[in-house]
């Protein structure tokens, strides 16, 4: 049977149409696809599996329950950036945060010469930024990664506190980690010496938050001392060392047991390190000790392996020779001996001899040089050397220049103004074959160090007189005010400016800020102490009124102090009321010397005399 015509002619574009379709849903099912498997991918990588990805044509339909808004957020803005995010259907939950348990909020934070590393959980509204900010400037400028992540729950509380003490703890500690609860801080760092592992504890302690679970493991390694180095001298003045080292606390036990046979005062002490040269080091060490006690006077100085042993210029040649034959001839074969019987050594004040360089700084800290310097180029290092050390300001040169000074002249005047500079006021002396530094000091090191300075810039060697005497007054540790002291300072304060609180109330005035600004000045020098600002009023009022009123005051004076940067921990607030008057509370005069503010120490010891604390007060 033939088709008609209209048939044949219709029937191409019938099978085109049913073609384009096919193919149409073909390539629809090959976006959707695609899109499935790229979102999916993008969700798991992020973190996001909890969402689950459907298509429906060119709509990709997010479905699921996210644990905050923050992450819901999260998931459309990832498939956002994988298909148009106008394509994106939200079908999300976010679980109820009211039958949730919140996280467990905390941080961990790393430093070291790399940088420092920020990884953990944090509540939503803590502010990265500014914490990121912080430890840039707290490390000097340091990298800081950040790698937290965010959950959108309450800030618990103390979260805010033990944050920024951990911040101010990495700021202080170059290598650290510290772990950070809303509840606890761990702080795992070390220290360069034991000095400063006692100091990083004693500030970390006194500015952590109240109530706040502090743990610390702080090590501290041996220093490295280069040159190891011991230098024991019998002179008019007795037996004593100007410097000290030992590898072991055996070996320190045997040096001072020496030092102690030769006349040495029974407290001197030896500085434990790392770098001697050899294990026989407090062998060797007491063997040249027992030398100069032998001799009868003289100096024994080790530089690492190398010993000279100086003999003073009346010993017998006899004495000499064989004590040095015995000490010798004991000696671990990794070290030299140099043995010298000098001749009568040349004092600053003697006119034979030249040439002499000698250097004077005043307690005052000018410096004046006077003598030969070498010409040129080498007088010019000398000159910028002492201006760089002493300030441009405080130097006088009264130098003259001479081309025939001893071989190693520039090298002996430099580091003899290094060793000078040192001290706060004292005197160098430069001979061909003698120098001779002379002082006082605020470091009770600085006779040790400037003997190990001139062993290692000249060598073991030469002839070396060090008397340096060690002044408390100069040691700015030293010098801090005692407990007591700084209670009567700040009662004075308080004598001298009364705080006029406004009548029943906690608040004062501006004459009231410059006696805060004063007590602040002194607590610059006194935080480590534990002190009570103390509140009293006078009887009139309701005793329960008057025991609220001196807590509130006692609270204002607290919060002033802390708003003006004072380290508060070891201070409290607390109101006694009308309790303990120290005047007759039935004249007005009486009744304005019981309204007051007093500052007690809180410690075991004897306190200090008891002030009329003329002090914050007012109107009851």
């Amino acid at each position: 049977m033939r088709l008609s015509s209209a048939l044949i002619f219709v029937a191409p574009f019938a099978l085109a149409a049913v073609g384009a379709v096919l193919g149409a849903t073909a390539a629809v099912q090959v976006i959707e696809d695609r899109s499935q498997s790229a979102v999916t991918l993008a969700l798991k990588t992020e973190g996001l599996d909890w969402a689950q990805v459907s298509t429906d044509g060119l709509q990709v339909r997010l479905t699921g329950t996210a644990p905050s808004e923050a992450r819901r957020f999260r998931a459309l803005t990832v498939a956002g950036k994988i298909v148009d995010a106008a394509r994106v259907i939200d079908k999300l939950d976010v679980v109820n945060k009211s039958t949730a348990a919140p996280p467990k909020f905390s941080i961990e934070v790393l430093r070291n010469d790399d940088g420092v590393s920020l990884i953990g959980l944090v509540p939503a509204q803590t502010d990265r930024k500014a914490l990121v900010a912080s430890l840039v400037g707290l490390t000097g400028g340091a990298q800081v990664t950040d790698l937290l992540e965010v959950a959108d729950y309450p800030t618990p509380a103390g979260w805010d506190a033990a944050l920024a003490f951990g911040t101010e703890a990495i700021g202080q500690l170059p290598r650290s980690k510290i772990s950070i609860t809303a509840q606890k801080v761990e702080v795992t760092a070390a220290a360069d010496s034991r000095e400063a592992k006692a100091q990083s504890e004693k500030a970390l302690k006194k500015s952590a938050p109240q109530g706040l679970d502090l743990t610390m493991k702080i090590t501290a390694p041996r220093p490295v001392i280069t040159p190891f180095t011991l230098r024991f001298t019998i002179d008019a003045k007795g037996a004593r060392f100007d410097a000290c080292s030992a590898d072991t606390r055996e070996a320190a036990d045997l040096i001072l047991a020496a030092a102690k046979d030769a006349g040495a005062d029974p407290a001197e002490t030896c500085t434990l390190g790392l770098g001697a040269p050899s294990p026989s080091w407090g062998k060797a060490a007491a063997a040249g000790i027992a030398a100069v006690a032998k001799l009868g006077g003289g100096a024994v100085t080790f530089s690492d392996a190398d010993i000279s042993l100086v003999a003073p210029a009346s010993t017998p040649p006899d004495l000499y020779d064989a004590v040095v034959g015995e000490f010798e001839s004991g000696l671990p074969d990794v070290f030299s001996l140099h043995a010298v019987l000098t001749e009568k050594a040349k004092d600053k004040g003697a006119k034979a001899g030249p040439p002499e360089f000698l250097a004077v700084r005043s307690p005052e800290g000018q410096v004046q040089l006077r003598g030969p310097i070498p010409a040129d180029a080498t007088k010019a290092a000398i000159q910028s050397f002492a201006k760089a050390r002493f300030g441009a300001e405080n130097v006088t040169f009264a130098t003259r220049t001479d081309k025939n000074l001893p071989n190693g002249w520039p090298i002996r005047v430099l580091a003899g103004l290094e060793a000078l500079s040192d001290l706060n006021n004292g005197s160098l002396v430069v001979q061909k074959d003698f120098i001779e530094v002379r002082g006082v000091t605020g470091n009770p090191d600085a006779s040790a160090e400037i003997s190990r300075l001139l062993s290692e810039k000249l060598g073991d060697a030469e002839h070396l007189k060090i008397d340096v005497s060690y002044q408390e007054a100069l040691d700015p540790v030293a010098a801090l005010p005692t407990g007591p002291e700084c209670v009567d300072r700040l009662n004075a304060i308080l004598t001298a400016g009364k705080i006029k609180f406004d009548p029943g109330a906690a608040t004062f005035g501006p004459e009231g800020l410059k006696t805060i600004n004063l007590m602040a000045k002194v607590m610059t020098d006194c935080a480590s102490y534990p002190m009570e600002i103390g509140g009293y009023t006078d009887s009139q009022g309701r005793e329960i009124m008057n025991q609220n009123l001196s807590q509130a005051r006692a609270n204002a004076v607290l919060n002033a102090l802390a708003s003006r940067r004072v380290l508060t921990s070891n201070l409290t607030a607390k109101g006694y009321g009308e309790s303990n008057p120290i005047a007759d509370n039935g004249t007005e005069a009486g009744r304005e010397e019981n309204r007051r503010i007093e500052i007690k120490l809180l410690e075991a010891a004897k306190p200090a005399p008891k002030k009329k604390a003329a002090q914050t007060n007012e109107q009851n």
